[in-house]
């Protein structure tokens, strides 16, 4: 759709809102001198939120969107508007976990730090926002970036190839795809792998897209590893007893974003969203009940977790950017070593093959993997009645998604700009 007259033609106010902006990013203004950064930081959200108040009475657009449009620009540079968890300051601040919840044996289990050395934030504003900075033990990521791309896509679960291809060509996407991307050069013209078009994957509870349903008749069996992740981890946020019931595995790659979206399909909110991060950095949007609030901005880097419980559960959130690693390399460093070859009793952890990561880190250099694992039922909950329903509707669309102006959840990456 064409943009209004309005939307087109520069005014006093848009004007206004721009220079805002600028001075809100450093751009396109003299450099006054610095203050503390706590008060640097409180004054570039301010300007961040007056910009984006001025911009949505222009053009009719609210103030999620117009910040999500900004940065997805290819041209934003400047990206010292966006909360970097690991220099805390400013709104952020430190969260108590529930150091007894884990124990060190189950966090080593599962891959990850005993829960006292965790480093975990919040967000002045957002309760119920947990952002833990990479709480993996060395090693330990690379079990869940192969089990992403060579375990996790496999039949019985559900992925957008399915839509569009015959099932005997979806059933092993790795095979298929590993020599492929082995030798892949830095040409983008190079035709691209099957698991280079993998754009999401559904497990336990299939979320429909199309109804955006979960139902009791389109469900396979939680990876039991996952799970056993996804529970260590609420645990220590103050959610025992969670269950992993429904995962929804996202693939993005440079030119990839989110939309716009609030999780609510499932039936018990009281439990977290956990959301976990493999590979290149991203800016993640985090807003507020209604769209017109703007959003906070942050960088999520290769093993960071975030949690949305309590109030920050039904925010407006959203990925409008796909960055390289801060490290400058091919990988972010964290994922150079392998895993340690005395793995704990018990231990959902796997060695990978020297071959296999080979073929995961060729995948990695231009893209990044989040996994978002929900409980979908509280205890003892069931679906409603679904009486003349079954089988229906389970194939989900491939169009809309940005279909930014509906509370849905409309979150398969997106490889178009936002428009």
């Amino acid at each position: 759709m064409s943009k209004s007259l309005l939307e087109r033609r520069p005014t006093a106010r848009t004007a206004l809102a721009t220079a805002i902006l600028g001075a809100a990013t450093g751009r396109g203004v003299p450099a006054p001198p610095r203050p503390a950064p706590a008060v640097r930081c409180a004054t570039r959200r301010g300007m961040a939120k007056m910009a984006a108040a001025a911009l949505t009475r222009e053009g009719g657009e609210d103030a999620f969107r117009r910040l999500f449009r900004f940065y997805r620009q290819r041209d934003v540079s400047d990206l010292r508007g966006v909360v970097d968890f690991s220099v805390p300051g400013g709104q952020v601040v430190r969260s108590q976990l529930s150091i007894s919840s884990v124990s060190d044996q189950d966090a080593y289990r599962a891959g990850l730090q005993p829960v006292s050395q965790w480093k975990a934030y919040g967000l002045k504003g957002y309760p119920g926002f947990i952002f833990i900075l990479n709480p993996f033990l060395p090693g330990c990521q690379r079990h869940w970036v192969k089990q992403c791309l060579k375990l996790y896509p496999q039949k019985p679960n559900v992925c957008n190839l399915d839509l569009h291809m015959a099932p005997e060509k979806t059933i092993d996407l790795w095979g298929q795809s590993k020599e492929q991307l082995r030798k892949k050069g830095s040409s983008k013209w190079e035709p691209r792998s099957l698991l280079e078009k993998l754009r999401w994957v559904t497990l336990g509870y299939h979320y429909n897209w199309d109804t955006k349903k979960y139902s009791a008749n389109h469900h396979t069996p939680f990876p039991s590893d996952l799970a056993f992740l996804s529970e260590q981890v609420a645990a220590a946020c103050g959610f025992r007893g969670f269950q992993a019931q429904a995962g929804i595995l996202n693939y993005y790659h440079f030119d990839s974003s989110l939309g716009i979206h609030v999780d609510e399909s499932e039936l018990d909110h009281s439990r977290p969203l956990l959301s976990f991060s493999f590979g290149q950095s991203s800016i993640f949007l985090l807003g507020g009940l209604k769209r017109e609030e703007a959003p906070t901005a942050m960088f999520m880097h290769s093993g960071d977790i975030m949690v949305m419980s309590g109030f920050s559960r039904l925010l407006y959130h959203a990925v409008p950017r796909v960055l390289p690693n801060p490290d400058g390399t091919a990988l972010p460093s964290c994922l150079d070593q392998g895993l340690s070859s005395d793995l704990p009793v018990g231990s959902v952890i796997e060695h990978s093959s020297d071959e296999d990561w080979q073929v995961c880190a060729k995948y990695l250099q231009s893209s990044r993997i989040n996994m978002t694992i929900r409980q979908v039922l509280a205890e003892g909950q069931k679906f409603p009645d679904e009486s003349g329903t079954k089988g229906k509707g389970q194939a989900p669309s491939e169009d809309g998604h940005h279909q930014e102006n509906s509370r849905t959840k409309r979150h398969k990456p997106n490889t178009n700009t936002d428009s």
